[in-house]
């Protein structure tokens, strides 16, 4: 019996995929329990050959700074905490129709291509093993429509060159509807969470300084965040017809200051400005008459880097993050930061004594 036959019984998919690369099948319309139709891309790893599907979490943000910042970013984790989100998770995605469907489209791919052409035919053959023949689905479900999904595999697209993105390497399985699948990565209200946390559009870390132009040596540059800039900003990620939905927040806690240079003194003296009560901002705006005080956050650097040079000030906001679920579920998630570096010339008067 020839090789190539023996896999096709197997229903083994990965031995037969060889040197393609990945690719992309055709969207297929899928009914989520029985709430409509939807397009979702199936798409192929060369890697292992499962079926995957594009995520179809969807998210909305609410709050921010009653400015609109010129720029917005991302939170990175806190490298102490050593946690990032998920790479991949599963989550319904094929219906009985929908699976049918990417099956077919299996059979069809490379149809066209003569290097490639038979490979469609023996990965059909292995999933309509397994979909088609009863091991362990028979004729797709399809007399289950409406009662329940096939979840598969999706990769978060803001991470989609992490290493662990191949770790769902899980076939679509069947999930009857309102039933949880016994499948430790499946998708949950705190995987939600964990996604809107990359969602999240933090605005850029525009700090405010005085004096505006060149600092001068032994006298303090003071420091501070726009007030209405800064605020608490949430993203709601939602899974559509599911039912779950989680919504993280991000709220400005501190603020790291770092002069640039070791001939500075920071203030406060461990470089991290506190916000200033509940809703307060952080630092605080310089008033004319107050160049000799020393601020609540700033720098004063005791040398100056020489003509037409700067120091390379770089400010951190850190961002306390919390979520919650309408399940019920929260809790908080590592804290992210966002900085950025402002240059900071810095002149020397001499004074001349008689």
């Amino acid at each position: 019996m020839p090789s190539a036959v023996r896999r096709r019984r197997r229903g083994t998919v990965a031995v037969a995929v060889l040197a393609v690369t990945a690719w992309s099948l055709p969207a297929f319309g899928i009914g989520a329990g029985g709430a409509g139709r939807q397009d979702v891309t199936a798409t192929g790893g060369s890697g292992d050959g499962t079926i995957h599907a594009r995520t179809r979490i969807r998210t909305a943000v609410t709050g921010g700074g009653s400015v609109a910042p010129s720029r917005t970013g991302t939170l990175t984790p806190m490298a102490a905490s050593n946690w990032t989100p998920p790479a991949c998770w599963y989550e319904p995605a094929f219906s009985p129709e929908g699976i049918q469907g990417a099956v077919r489209a299996w059979r069809a791919f490379g149809a066209s291509a003569p290097l490639v052409g038979g490979i469609g035919h023996v990965i059909g053959d292995a999933l309509e093993h397994r979909y088609k023949d009863g091991h362990p689905y028979k004729n797709y479900n399809l007399s289950k429509q409406g009662k329940g999904m096939f979840w598969a595999a999706v990769t978060n697209p803001h991470r989609e060159d992490d290493p662990e993105a191949t770790a769902c390497d899980r076939q679509p399985f069947w999930v009857d509807e309102g039933r949880t699948p016994a499948e430790p990565m499946a998708v949950t209200p705190e995987v939600l969470a964990q996604y809107a946390y990359d969602e999240l559009p933090v605005p850029g870390t525009e700090i405010e300084t005085a004096p505006t132009g060149r600092s001068t040596v032994n006298l303090p540059t003071w420091v501070w965040l726009d007030r209405g800039r800064f605020k608490k900003v949430g993203v709601t990620a939602s899974l559509p017809g599911t039912g779950l939905s989680a919504t993280t927040t991000a709220e400005p806690e501190s603020l790291r200051i770092e002069p640039g240079t070791a001939d500075a003194e920071t203030f406060p003296a461990s470089g991290a400005c506190a916000l200033a009560g509940r809703g307060g901002g952080i630092g605080e705006p310089y008033a004319r008459g107050k160049a000799d005080q020393a601020p609540p956050c700033g720098v004063t650097y005791r040398r100056s880097p020489g003509p037409n040079a700067a120091y390379a000030l770089r400010a951190t906001l850190t961002w306390r993050i919390r979520w919650s679920s309408t399940t019920g579920e929260g809790g908080t998630l590592p804290s992210g930061s966002f900085g950025t570096t402002r240059r900071i010339p810095v002149q020397e008067i001499q004074a001349v004594n008689r």
